[in-house]
């Protein structure tokens, strides 16, 4: 109770059982979370629980995944119809790609800019996790903002969860501030990572809140590995890029904001800066994962925004056990801010994100497998990628046990075309491709990204096409070849092959 400061709200607590009893077959719900942080810990849950035993299709929307086991309960019960804009079940992900839900791979920037500007996607509840309500009934989110805020606006009833097992705090991170519709928005005044231009709350219709639930649920943590020597490579590869640039007095020792994906490659760059020569590093990103608290402790982060915090188990016990330390060092803020192009390009980002596989042109997918099997979505990439002042790619160069190379002639999906691509990178090494022409790039990308063991296979097919003639040089029978035999084969290594056959 003593988070709840305005009392019109007291007659409102029910049970998570009882509020989730509001939601009905085929609503639109609009739901908080922003990778598995500041999610429906106990409503939603419940919902699925329901959905075992009546008709329930739901359209879900979120600010980006959602932790435990919400989304792969809602899919497997089959109580989703259409999930959107991002999502990381196993779970889920086999019903998209079975065609048992439907599935919007959204930029994150745009889901915003979608609802206010078309009705398709009506928001009938909004679920959101709150740290505290105001006096004016206001909420103060938890480890995410996402697209909250939006969700808040647009829907007809709220339910509001308050989690009391994160420290209070946490009231005072987060910067909010609900943009105007196109075409009458207004300029978004951040000149840099720490500027505020909005409130410490999300302001909602209080008449709109139907329930109140409490609950005493963590995030559900991240999952991140140790660097490897694959990633530990990757992140070499990539700071000796930034020294060179610094050298070359296009970049100065505090660089610019940097933005990196989530995951185990994107969380050991970030980590190598630890020991590298830069200083009064700042970032504006979506998430802050480990290694941003790193960087913090050991004084080379000054400033951090973002949409969420996304953190292991042992780093949250750390952080919201002493969060002063931090407290001021640190903003959230919603995602049609922390991925706004216009923020992006002012700020001049240098966004590091992840591909599944990139070709010798520089186009990358980053979200399906042999161009047809979803893997989690394009998240925030595209925001940065396209709006930033470098765009960087990494992946492997080689994985199951080199049977598959990440450097193909054509990706099998574009996410990322050649023209928001700068620097390509795996362990191999580095490919600049900025103001090169397509047969330059090609040369560069196969030269030090690619494997060994795929090189001359590679260089083979680049030589052949290239005598072919033409300005982006394809052999359009082959240009998939190396998926098709993936598939037949078990392996993109034609050597391997022909020595079976004979």
């Amino acid at each position: 109770m003593q988070r709840i400061k305005y009392q019109a709200y007291i007659d409102k607590i029910q049970s998570p059982e009882k509020a989730a009893l509001l939601i009905k077959n085929h609503h639109v719900l609009g739901v908080s979370g922003f990778t598995k942080a500041g999610d429906s810990k106990t409503v939603l849950p419940k919902v699925a629980e329901r959905a075992l035993h009546e008709e329930l299709k739901l359209t879900v929307l979120s600010g980006a995944s959602l932790g435990y086991d919400t989304d792969a309960d809602l899919a497997k019960n089959g109580a989703l119809y259409k999930r959107m804009p991002f999502q990381a079940d196993p779970t889920l992900r086999k019903s998209i790609n079975n065609h048992e839900v439907l599935y919007v791979d959204q930029h994150l920037g745009q889901t915003a800019d979608m609802l206010q500007n078309i009705d398709t996607f009506k928001i009938d509840v909004a679920i959101i996790e709150a740290l505290a309500i105001t006096e004016e009934g206001y909420i103060i989110p938890t480890t995410s903002v996402g697209n909250s805020p939006i969700f808040a606006e647009m829907a007809d009833k709220i339910i509001i969860e308050i989690n009391g097992s994160f420290p209070k705090s946490l009231a005072g991170i987060h910067d909010i501030k609900l943009l105007k519709k196109q075409p009458n928005r207004e300029i978004i005044p951040v000149l840099q990572s720490d500027t505020k231009i909005g409130d410490p709350y999300i302001k909602i219709n209080p008449e709109k809140v139907v329930a109140i639930v409490f609950t005493e649920v963590p995030d559900s943590p991240a999952i991140i590995s140790a660097p490897d020597e694959k990633t530990t490579a990757i992140s070499g590869h990539i700071l000796q890029f930034l020294d060179k640039e610094v050298a070359e007095g296009r970049l100065t020792e505090s660089l610019l904001p940097l933005q990196a994906g989530i995951g185990k490659t994107a969380n050991a760059i970030l980590s190598g800066f630890k020991d590298s020569n830069f200083k009064n590093l700042t970032m504006y990103s979506e998430v802050l994962q480990d290694s941003t608290f790193e960087l913090f402790d050991s004084g080379k982060l000054i400033f951090a925004s973002a949409s969420s915090i996304t953190i292991t188990e042992s780093c949250a016990e750390k952080v919201f056990n002493d969060f002063d330390q931090y407290k001021d060092k640190l903003m959230l803020r919603p995602q049609n801010i922390s991925n706004a192009a216009e923020v992006i390009s002012r700020l001049g980002v240098i966004g590091i994100n992840t591909a599944i596989e990139f070709d010798i042109y520089g186009n990358v997918n980053s979200t399906h497998i042999s161009g047809t099997k979803m893997m989690n979505g394009i998240g925030g990439s595209g925001d940065f990628a396209r709006n930033g002042y470098l765009s960087i790619f990494a992946c492997p160069s080689i994985s199951k046990e080199g049977k598959i190379s990440h450097i193909v002639p054509m990706v099998s999906h574009t996410d990322h075309t050649e023209h928001d691509v700068d620097i390509l990178v795996t362990e191999q090494g580095l490919a600049d491709i900025r103001g090169l022409a397509p047969t330059e790039r090609a040369r560069l990308i196969i030269k030090n990204c690619v494997h060994p063991d795929y090189k001359d296979q590679l260089l083979d097919y680049f030589e052949t096409a290239y005598a072919l003639g033409g300005h982006t040089p394809h052999i359009l029978q082959d240009t998939f070849s190396w998926h098709t035999q993936l598939k037949k084969h078990g392996t993109m290594k034609m050597n391997e092959l022909a020595s079976n056959h004979f």
